[in-house]
């Protein structure tokens, strides 16, 4: 839902070489925000609330396990079902399709924090970092040779193209919660259109901003326990609201490790669910840090 306008998915080098906010090719981002907004005024359950939370974690794993650490790191194995099943709970979160997503990906750990990177804090500012990136009709299409791997399979492709099925799915499945909740509870005050605002637009606006914080906030506050060429930082709080990727310097210096909470008190929870799942032989050949992660480092700790 980040979509703006139809996206051909070309090489960046192609798109004419523009930062320009385009808030009319933003419809879609804009829109979720004011039905986000909107649906502030239709009222709040108990059941709503928690279709909302519900929503928002498990999309947001969708994120950090799967277009993040899954198919942008490729930091663990799973199988190719499961495979796709990260990939429509990602397209969910609705943040477009995974070659999209992970081929900026990326390109900015490729060229991070320089005039290369797409969303470089410390050279077009916060805004442009947490969302004015997604916004410019620059990164509408995406690098194909940076995606390979991932193109090899025609099931993500075909997502990749029809990615705003996911969200629409959950819009499906969300109304009609709603609706049996109206016939089987009606005590309860829980209407269809609570439902599919609160548990769609407001978790998916509420998904954006937490999500959006690793590539602002993480490149900006925190500590460096690593010195690495980059800006990036460890944030606890951004770490506690993104189920664990604001452990960003140790990401940044170790990329490959699926546990980016290195030691007990950094919590990634992301991790801790993926132990979960390699139990249950969903994932397997989790990569974790060098011995050589845990030495003093120059950067501090």
């Amino acid at each position: 839902m980040i979509e703006t306008a139809a996206r051909d998915h070309v090489d960046t080098d192609s798109l004419a070489p523009t930062d320009r906010i385009d808030f009319l090719c933003s419809y879609a981002f804009v829109g979720m925000h004011i039905l986000a907004f909107a649906f502030l005024f239709t009222g709040l359950s108990i059941p709503a609330l928690l279709v909302c939370l519900i929503t928002f974690w498990v999309r947001l794993f969708g994120i950090t396990a799967g277009y993040h650490r899954y198919f942008a790191h490729q930091s663990f194995k799973t199988s190719r079902p499961f495979q796709f099943a990260l990939a429509w709970l990602g397209a969910s979160a609705g943040q477009n399709g995974p070659l999209w997503w992970v081929s900026h990906h990326r390109l900015h750990h490729r060229h991070a924090d320089t005039e290369d990177d797409i969303h470089p804090p410390g050279l077009k500012g916060f805004w442009w970092a947490h969302a004015g990136w997604i916004m410019s009709r620059r990164y509408d299409g995406y690098d194909t040779s940076l995606v390979r791997d991932l193109r090899r399979f025609p099931e993500l492709r075909l997502l990749d193209r029809l990615h705003m099925l996911a969200p629409l799915s959950v819009a499906i499945v969300l109304f009609g919660l709603g609706w049996w909740f109206e016939v089987a509870f009606p005590g309860l005050g829980t209407t269809r259109w609570q439902m599919l605002g609160w548990g769609l637009f407001v978790s998916t606006v509420l998904l954006y901003h937490v999500t959006f914080l690793v590539n602002s906030v993480t490149h900006m506050w925190g500590r460096r326990r690593y010195a690495t060429k980059d800006h990036s930082r460890n944030n606890w709080w951004v770490a506690l609201l993104t189920l664990g990727e604001g452990w960003h310097n140790n990401h940044h210096r170790y990329p490959t490790s699926e546990r980016q909470g290195f030691y007990w008190w950094e919590l990634d929870v992301t991790h801790h669910v993926l132990k979960g799942l390699e139990k249950m032989r969903l994932v397997w050949d989790l990569r974790v840090p060098p011995a050589r992660a845990y030495r003093r480092q120059a950067g501090g700790s």
